[in-house]
């Protein structure tokens, strides 16, 4: 096996493992994707199988047309999030991290959805 299928194959097996954790929970799980540009969060209910709420950095008014990027970005798109689960009465969730280490973004974006009173 080359090592970009290995790679591909490390990380499939890293997002299962953390989604298969937060199965049992019975909370709403914000499922989360960085890119090197964007921070992109969904609210998902799984029982019902549909998405309560999204935000993404994109929506973050940047100063001439720039986006805010990085750490700030994924901090105050938690706060976004956590403001319009608050509002839809969702008061608790989980994170899915999927194969990102809880570190950098993945923890600014937890401590803003925190700081705004979600539950995590």
């Amino acid at each position: 096996m080359n090592k970009v299928k290995r790679l591909a194959n490390q990380q499939r097996r890293r997002t299962f493992r953390v989604r298969n954790k937060l199965k049992g929970s019975g909370r709403i799980r914000l499922s989360v994707f960085r890119s090197n540009l964007y921070f992109r969060v969904q609210a998902i209910d799984d029982t019902a199988g549909k998405t309560v709420a999204s935000a993404w950095s994109g929506e973050l008014g940047g100063e001439a047309g720039k986006p805010i990027t990085g750490v700030t970005a994924a901090n105050g798109v938690g706060r976004l999030i956590a403001e319009r689960l608050l509002a839809a009465g969702v008061t608790a969730a989980c994170l899915d991290r999927g194969a990102y280490r809880y570190h950098g973004r993945v923890k600014a974006f937890a401590d803003g959805a925190r700081g705004a009173g979600l539950d995590l």
